[in-house]
């Protein structure tokens, strides 16, 4: 029982972190320059990506 748990376990790690390499590999690096601002309260920027981008316009 308790290599069950332990193979399971470590498989379960390494598929973790196979998918951060992977992610890691294939992703650009981000630009901080780019980047929404976190608060954008009154700055007139409409939300683009989110639930709440759905909203109606008028």
């Amino acid at each position: 029982m308790t290599g069950t748990r332990r193979l399971t376990a470590a498989a379960a790690l390494a598929l973790v972190l196979g998918i951060l390499a992977l992610d890691k590999a294939t992703s650009t690096p981000l630009d901080p320059f780019r980047a929404p601002p976190i608060l954008a309260l009154g700055s007139g920027q409409a939300s683009g990506g989110a639930h709440c981008a759905a909203l109606p316009s008028k």
